[in-house]
């Protein structure tokens, strides 16, 4: 910030105490999260900014802490925004309340639908909201060769973004061969982020010791996929941070807080990584990953740390993270350490929640260019598009879904079979899955058989397919698939569910299919209504469904995947037929 010599004085007396302070926080027990300690006193605020702690000082406000700890807000350290389903100022009402007051935003999922027009729509819709945004620039775009996305992003396209100054660098890094191979593209990308000072995130999935040394032979500084409390120790001893996840569907903290040490800490962080609205709503967002460490057996003062200072400085904030004078005063007034109960929280002094509820201004939402709201873009879907011809064969490479995590297991059994080709089967929970390329009109179509959602009738389709973002639809019939891809076609993207040939429920994204227009709550109405129809058609309660579709089509993540171009084996690292034997070409896409 480039304050005025004005301000330096004002912030030099308010410390001196030959003047007062904006506002005073007195009666709060402070959250020294450089020492680990609990101090008594008060805290001195002028222009958003602490001045002093501890001793008596006069202000102009004066807020009665009442005994309460004041500590410094959290910060998510990599997070899609768009995963959310609402816009980043609607997505700033919901987590501020949970005590986020800055994020690492990654722009990845509408940039693989609307390319430099998306990260420009994510910059201007976060402009000047109560939640600092920072944005990590897509590394990915599209994430491998094996799969079309809405754009194509060299190292050229995001070079201009640079000079942005909530910009921070180059976002997780998820095509590891283009790494080892050293790749012209993905070198210029990784060079031009260091050129000009900037991070770059890692995506270290089932990536072996070897791997995670040429990563960080690059420059490449965290991960958040670490799913082992060894595999965390193995990104630690190479000087990495890791960024302990939870998310809708990825849930690591129990298993990494085991590697979390006196010693190692100051490496970890927490994330979100994707987190959906009602459970943004329900559980929180970081607040919710340090209150399960807790649980874990975390020190409260070390998962404050963790979530504060420690992300602060992974990303190069320097005035954030601490209760302490020269940061900014985003701070927490919690009743429990323990159980982080958040009773208030602060963007630059100024009261943004109360007690689980957003208090501060109504954010300006940021004017949508036209070119978002048209981003579905299919031919006419028949049957015969549906059909996994399986030219005799009955034994079947199959999707194996694994609750609550990002990865899949590779099945292979025996499936049901008409006319020669696939039949799912409820009984034995094996259903087809495709996904439709929806931003060229290419035509391309990848055809599959998943097995774990447990649905017994009906259909469920997504435009919210990571990373490509294509129509992605799994069913136990062809005809309520085929009534899903309709509706999203109609609707301009969203989640449907649908059943004897009639839509049950649906949400409506029309900002590139990820995002609503709406308002959270309304966001959050649908919501409630899709996981009753969910109920309906008998889809696992285990997990969330359709935060489960979504990742079915990641091609970078173990084991089994479906893309728009087919079946990929993320160990061989190639596209693969759906049948066991045959070496048919029936499976890529037409």
């Amino acid at each position: 910030m480039n304050w005025s010599k004005q301000h330096w004085s004002k912030r030099i007396a308010a410390a001196a105490r030959t003047a007062p302070a904006d506002l005073v926080i007195t009666n709060g027990k402070i959250v020294d999260v450089f020492n680990l300690d609990i101090i008594e006193g008060n805290v001195a605020i002028v222009d958003g900014i602490i001045a002093g702690i501890g001793g008596s000082y006069e202000g102009a406000r004066v807020i009665d802490a009442e005994g309460r700890y004041i500590a410094p807000s959290f910060i998510d350290t990599h997070v899609h925004i768009e995963s959310a389903m609402v816009t980043p100022a609607e997505f700033a009402r919901v987590v501020l309340p949970h005590g986020v007051t800055s994020v690492i935003a990654d722009p990845h999922e509408i940039a693989n639908v609307s390319g430099t027009d998306g990260i420009q729509y994510m910059l201007d819709a976060s402009e000047n909201l109560p939640l600092d945004v920072y944005i990590m620039l897509p590394s990915c775009v599209p994430c491998t060769p094996f799969e079309h996305a809405g754009a194509k992003l060299d190292a050229a396209s995001l070079d201009a973004f640079y000079a942005h100054p909530r910009v921070l660098g180059l976002a997780e890094v998820m095509d590891y061969p283009s790494v080892r191979r050293g790749d012209d593209g993905m070198l210029d990308k990784l060079m031009s982020s260091h050129r000009h000072g900037g991070m770059i995130d890692g995506h270290g999935a089932g990536l072996n010791e070897e791997a995670i040394n040429v990563y960080r032979a690059v420059g490449i500084r965290n991960d958040h996929e670490c799913v082992t409390a060894e595999e965390a120790k193995a990104r630690l001893r190479r000087g990495m941070y890791v960024m302990i996840r939870e998310g809708s569907v990825a849930k690591d903290v129990e298993a990494l807080i085991p590697a979390v040490t006196a010693s190692n800490a100051r490496r970890c962080v927490f994330c979100t990584d994707d987190k959906h609205l009602d459970e943004l709503l329900r559980e929180g967002s970081v607040d919710h990953n340090a209150r399960l460490a807790i649980r874990c057996g975390l020190d409260p003062l070390q998962a404050i740390q963790m979530a504060s200072l420690n992300a602060a400085e992974c990303f190069g904030l320097q005035t954030k993270g601490a209760i302490a004078p020269g940061y900014e005063a985003d701070f927490l007034l919690l009743d429990d350490l323990e159980r982080l109960t958040i009773a208030q929280v602060y963007k630059a002094g100024k009261l943004v929640g109360e007690n689980g509820q957003y208090t501060g201004p109504q954010p300006q939402a940021a004017a949508i260019p036209a070119g978002l709201l048209k981003s579905v873009h299919l031919p006419e879907i028949t049957e015969q598009d549906l059909q996994i011809r399986l030219q005799g064969e009955r034994r079947c490479h199959i999707i194996g879904i694994n609750p609550n995590s990002l990865i899949t297991s590779h099945l292979v059994e025996e499936v049901d079979v008409e006319d020669d080709c696939f039949r799912p089967s409820v009984a034995k929970d094996q259903l087809k899955i495709a996904v439709f390329e929806r931003h060229h009109h290419t035509g391309c179509i990848g055809l599959g058989i998943v097995k774990g959602f447990g649905i017994q009738c009906g259909a469920i389709a997504s435009t919210v397919a990571h990373d490509s973002h294509n129509l992605v639809v799994a069913g136990s019939n062809d005809r309520d698939m085929l009534t899903a891809i309709q509706a999203l076609r109609d609707m301009e993207g969203g989640l449907v569910v649908a059943s004897d040939g009639v839509v049950l429920a649906a949400i409506e994204l029309r900002v590139a299919g990820l995002m609503s227009t709406g308002d959270y709550a309304e966001v959050l109405r649908h919501m409630e209504q899709l996981h009753q129809a969910l109920s309906r058609i008998g889809a696992s309660d285990e997990f969330n469904p359709f935060v489960t579709l979504s990742f079915l089509c990641l091609p970078v993540i173990p084991e089994l995947k479906l893309t728009d171009m087919g079946l990929f084996d993320f160990a061989a690292f190639k596209h693969i037929p759906v049948t066991e034997e045959s070496r048919t070409a029936d499976y890529v896409s037409r």
